[in-house]
């Protein structure tokens, strides 16, 4: 069994308000009741996990659009029902991002009834499957998009007086909207009445800009996303360096254009109902950066009359040189997944803390300078426009910082895919989407493998679902990677990726006996030790766990906090408490546990200088350290012989 995210829908979603709470809530507010409803819910949700994650089985990451039974859905027009958006017009400003309100109802009104968000608005004509249902029309074939979907007895009174109000955040998703009123709950929903579409002023507008170190120190990426196609409009990012007065020498750097379609898709959902027109994924490559210069930059879209459609502007730091001795302060984690800021879809608690994450980092963006996804990013499990969702909830952090990301079970495995896992944990995607909404510096974007030089870190990224093993392309890349690193100037190696190949306490490793991935740190722990990495971060355990130096199942050092001298080990850190439901431990802690932290959280590495790093584990809801150690040493101690880690000598003089 492995540890991936499911969610518990059943009990966490299993009370509903009575009719006489309706009731009683008349003359409150309907955003009061919903919050205290989701409160509720969200609790609820909390305290099953706590009492259920150990027993309850991984094999299946459920989506939570998954939950809705489209393809039973029917077609039930009723005269009393009607569902109404307002406003409709969004963006006027130039906005990627709305909040709208919902009044719906009817006649007989049910606990059953909720509303459902479709974009394009023209969502409820069969002749637009792909893949017909073997069933007799009308049915639906498209889910709604994203999570934005919410019960519709949230709204208070509903029950009572047949009417409710809701308020819903849109993203712009290059589409019009429709919102559509269903009775029948979510296994067999009846649509029952749709609002007239409401759109963005520019639904083709450039929007949510992505940052990501390039191939080399010089070079940054912007990706983004947009509704123009290639033969519509010129991408381009106008930049330029940051000095007092203004920009300096503002240049324009052409970006290509990519996208996917429904048959680049491996299966069900990706290919079916989860399908969603993904637009056009835009990427341009700054070159020939100054190390620690600010820049500014813009997104655009050159119109065949010249005109330019414009996004908004930021500004980032361009990287430090290769052993560069500044101030380096780098962000870890894993498995964050997406969240509705409106409060749809909190009924299934599938990623309970990805907002508090989110916000932790929104909140801290000066102290940091580089950010490492490592794997499990939306979620989106087969439902194309979560990528949307995802793209716009870390915006704020990606516009402004290099966002490297890894892949993860969530965005890879399907059957036959040339996968390592066998399994269907991506709903059909197969990668596709994480490789071309993201960019990242790996030789064959096929192959999620690649290294960042970032000052004096050295970061060997590797992919946990494709074969590492010996003999393999990705082993001999991870050896190439560690061992081309020049240590007295680049001193601190650090590998990651998703899967845990090296050491994890949880409750489902502990059980199979190897507390670890099959075939995972057997195939690389000599790598780690001979090429001294430091530190080796792992995903996919959604919590936190740090062990001691480590080799061969030992400890190396009874410290615990501060290392200094010889390291004789790796470190070892689970870092997969972004914000999916958290995975429970062995209630044996193993002796090279030092701690662990049934939380979301995120890891800080901060370099001070060629002798000193920091590490510090900070807990999303706070902010707070809860757990560090710091490292001193100087360039003679990675030299230093130790076991498995000697260079030949010979007795010549």
């Amino acid at each position: 069994m492995r540890p991936w995210c499911t969610a518990f829908h059943q009990t966490a979603s299993s009370r509903q308000p009575s009719k006489a709470e309706q009731r009683a809530a008349m003359g409150r507010e309907a955003p009061a009741m919903a919050v205290a409803l989701l409160a509720a819910l969200v609790a609820s949700a909390a305290m099953f996990m706590l009492a259920g994650t150990a027993s309850a089985s991984p094999a299946e990451g459920i989506q939570p659009l998954s939950k809705i039974a489209v393809h039973r859905a029917t077609v039930e027009m009723q005269p009393s029902a009607y569902v109404r958006a307002t406003p409709s017009l969004l963006g006027e400003q130039g906005e990627d991002t709305e909040w709208v309100t919902v009044k719906f109802g009817w006649k007989e009104p049910s606990e059953d009834d909720w509303i459902g968000v479709f974009s394009p608005s023209e969502f409820n004509s069969s002749a637009t499957c792909p893949n017909p249902w073997p069933a007799e029309e009308p049915y639906l074939c498209t889910a709604p998009i994203k999570a934005q979907y919410q019960f519709a007895n949230y709204s208070a009174n509903y029950i009572y007086w047949g009417k409710g109000s809701i308020r819903l955040q849109l993203i712009n998703q290059r589409s019009d909207f429709s919102f559509a009123l269903f009775t029948g709950g979510l296994s067999n929903p009846r649509l029952i009445a749709v609002s007239e579409p409401i759109s963005f002023k520019n639904p083709k507008a450039p929007v949510f800009p992505r940052l990501a170190q390039g191939t080399s120190h010089d070079e940054m990426t912007v990706t983004w996303t947009s509704g123009y196609a290639i033969d519509e409009a010129y991408p381009f990012v106008e930049w330029g360096a940051l000095v007092a007065g203004g920009v300096r020498h503002t240049a324009r750097a052409p970006a290509g254009t990519l996208t996917f379609n429904r048959g680049s898709m491996c299966g069900e959902p990706a290919r079916t109902v989860g399908w969603r027109d993904p637009g056009f994924i835009h990427t341009a490559f700054l070159r020939d950066l100054w190390p620690n210069k600010e820049y500014h930059y813009r997104i655009g879209h050159e119109l065949p009359d010249g005109s330019v459609v414009w996004g908004k502007p930021y500004s980032f730091r361009a990287p430090p040189s290769p052993g560069q001795p500044s101030l380096q302060r780098v962000i870890v984690f894993g498995d964050m997944g997406k969240a509705e800021r409106d409060g749809s879809n909190e009924y299934a608690a599938y990623q309970p803390g990805s907002l508090n994450t989110t916000d932790a980092l929104i909140a801290d963006l000066d102290n940091y300078d580089i950010v490492f996804h490592i794997g499990d990013m939306p979620y989106a499990n087969g439902y194309i426009s979560q990528w949307d969702q995802f793209t716009a909830q870390v915006a704020p952090i990606t516009a402004r910082k290099p966002y490297m990301v890894g892949s993860g079970n969530h965005e890879r495995d399907w059957p036959d895919t040339a996968a390592f896992w066998d399994v269907m944990d991506s709903g059909g995607e197969c990668g596709v989407p994480a490789e071309t909404y993201y960019y990242y510096p790996a030789e064959n974007r096929a192959n999620f493998w690649y290294k960042v030089d970032y000052g004096m870190f050295r970061f060997c990224v590797g992919d946990s679902e494709h074969d590492w093993r010996v003999g393999t392309p990705q082993y001999d890349f991870i050896e190439h990677c560690l061992s081309t690193v020049d240590r007295k100037h680049q001193p601190w190696l650090i590998f990651a990726t998703h899967r845990v190949l090296g050491y994890s306490s949880n409750a489902w490793y502990a059980g199979e006996g190897s507390f670890e991935e099959p075939e995972g740190r057997e195939n690389l722990q000599r790598l780690w030790q001979k090429y001294r990495v430091d530190i080796a971060f792992f995903g996919h355990v959604h919590n936190y766990e740090r062990t001691c130096p480590m080799y061969q199942s030992q400890c190396m050092t009874s410290e615990k906090t501060h290392y200094s001298g010889t390291m004789n080990g790796t470190i070892f850190v689970v870092a997969g408490g972004g914000g999916c439901h958290l995975s429970s431990y062995t209630t044996a802690i193993p002796k090279w546990s030092i701690y662990r932290d049934y939380d979301f959280g995120f890891v800080k590495l901060t370099a001070f200088n060629h002798s000193s790093l920091l590490f510090e584990y900070k807990k999303s809801s706070d902010s707070k350290v809860y757990d560090s150690f710091t490292i001193d040493r100087d360039y003679r101690d990675v030299l230093r012989c130790v076991h498995d880690s000697c260079f030949p000598t010979t007795l010549a003089t």
